[in-house]
């Protein structure tokens, strides 16, 4: 059973039973805890009732900072499905009448997060009963374990550590410190057997490696990711499976049903590493860097269309407002300059801070680190494009990173061994090709013009949609 509501009235530890004294033979047992992990629901074949499905939910509650446990439910869709839509990570739940049995340690904790309890809960829908308190009602401490690490603080791998053993941590399961450097945009997909899932891409740092990308496939992983604030967000990932990504050529980091993310951590690493993060963030308000950025920037929320000359007029006003201009242009590559020997299309970026690093003075303008004492840069696609469309010219508009990757559709290592000839036929794939730009225009004295274009994703435009979009707009 569930109860929807909210429950009122504030709790006495005395009435629930600690989960450090759980034992099979309890009755009327009612417990109190905080959700620090959870799975989504599943269906599986019902082998009693051929042709029907159960529905299985699965998550991890805890009442102090050593005991926390897992708990499983199964029953009909509608009980599943609103049993888990009813509480998210981080709520406070209270459990009454749950089934106490005993861990099967080796085939549980291959997929279930690792629990020092040697039992587990069984809900039942008939006779268990779950309600969510509101937070201003329980107990500060209970509220406080959500920033509490299930692992050892000072047991994981630096971001550093994870490239530097390369392919040796393949298929590994690690702890994991970082920073929240950006969060993309959630992609719903369907599989060849018409399966519908979703996939996001987080992208982390720390004081060792610039981009890290974590992959997060559930529905419940994707929802947590989604609340975290870029560049102000530190997490403890227990349990990430470490993987060698061959179309990248680079290790990424994979959430899995053993995962537990902590936001936020209360520990002294953390500490340090929060620390590193606001300081590198005061350096980190320039335009340049958006481009290399642009998974921080949900592009959801940008639906204004210009033309160029649109852009051009709105950049001229002197209005007195400085704040960035975000918007779509359905516009064509004219100036694309890959294949050009005396252009330099590639540049190296500090691992510490993301900024381009000075080739002759081998140093890091931004966090003062020299990348000979430090060897801490990486290659990065760093183009300047025009963009043109029925009304004008863009010059010189910034498209880097992972944008700049992901419209070449090759990686920056991939790009630096291509042929000249390859390198042009590339080019040719885009030239003249109208696409659907998603941008940022800053104001900048210093830029022709009096502004800066940073491109945040450039894709082939549909002609029904940009036609639709472009009519009425003219030349205006």
């Amino acid at each position: 059973m569930l109860r929807d509501k909210r429950m009122p009235g504030s709790f006495a530890p005395q009435t629930f039973t600690a989960l450090s004294g759980l034992h099979p033979n309890l009755a009327n047992l009612k417990i109190i805890g905080i959700v620090i992990g959870k799975t989504d629901a599943k269906g599986f074949p019902d082998r009693k009732n051929i042709g029907s499905e159960r529905y299985t939910l699965s998550f991890t509650m805890r009442d102090s900072p050593t005991h926390f446990v897992n708990v499983t439910s199964w029953g009909s869709e509608h009980y599943i499905r609103g049993l888990s839509d009813s509480f998210r990570v981080g709520d406070c739940l209270i459990i009454e009448n749950p089934l106490v049995q005993r861990k099967e340690l080796e085939r549980e904790e291959k997929f279930s997060p690792a629990t020092p309890s040697n039992w587990k809960l069984l809900l039942s829908e008939s006779h268990s009963t779950v309600s969510v308190c509101t937070s201003d009602k329980v107990d500060s401490s209970l509220l406080a374990l959500i920033h509490v690490p299930v692992k050892e603080p000072h047991d994981y791998y630096s971001l550093g550590d994870i490239v530097a053993n390369g392919q040796n941590l393949d298929g590994r399961v690690i702890n994991v410190l970082a920073a929240v450097r950006a969060v993309g945009e959630p992609k719903c997909f369907t599989t060849a057997d018409r399966r519908r899932g979703q996939r996001c891409e987080v992208k982390l740092y720390d004081e060792t490696e610039a981009s890290f990308a974590m992959l997060c496939w559930d529905n419940e992983s994707i929802l947590l990711a989604q609340s975290w604030t870029p560049r102000e967000t530190v997490i403890f990932a227990s349990d990430l499976r470490i993987s060698f990504d061959k179309f990248r050529n680079c290790m990424t980091a994979t959430v899995i049903s053993k995962s537990i993310i902590t936001t936020n951590p209360d520990t002294p690493e953390a500490n340090i590493l929060l620390n590193f993060v606001r300081k590198n963030t005061e350096n980190a308000q320039d335009s340049d860097f958006d481009s290399y950025l642009k998974e921080s920037i949900n592009l959801n929320t940008i639906v204004d269309v210009y033309t160029v000359k649109q852009l051009k007029v709105r950049a001229l006003k002197k209005d007195g407002n400085a704040d960035p201009v975000y918007g779509i242009l359905y516009a064509y590559m004219s100036t694309l300059s890959i294949d050009d020997e005396t252009t330099k299309a590639v540049r190296n970026r500090c691992l510490g801070c993301g900024y381009i690093v000075n080739d002759e003075t081998k140093a890091c303008s931004t966090c003062n680190k020299d990348s000979l004492a430090f060897p801490s840069a990486c290659p990065s696609l760093d183009l300047l494009v025009d963009l043109t469309d029925h009304t004008g010219t863009l010059h010189s508009c910034s498209l880097a990173g992972s944008t700049a990757e992901e419209t070449l559709g090759c990686t920056v290592n991939e790009f630096l061994v291509m042929t000249a000839e390859h390198k042009t036929a590339l080019k040719w794939q885009f030239l003249l090709e109208r696409s659907k730009i998603y941008f940022k225009l800053v104001l900048s004295p210093r830029a022709r013009g009096g502004f800066r274009i940073s491109v945040l994703s450039c894709k082939l435009a549909d002609p029904v949609e940009a036609s639709r979009s472009l009519s009425g707009q003219g030349s205006t």
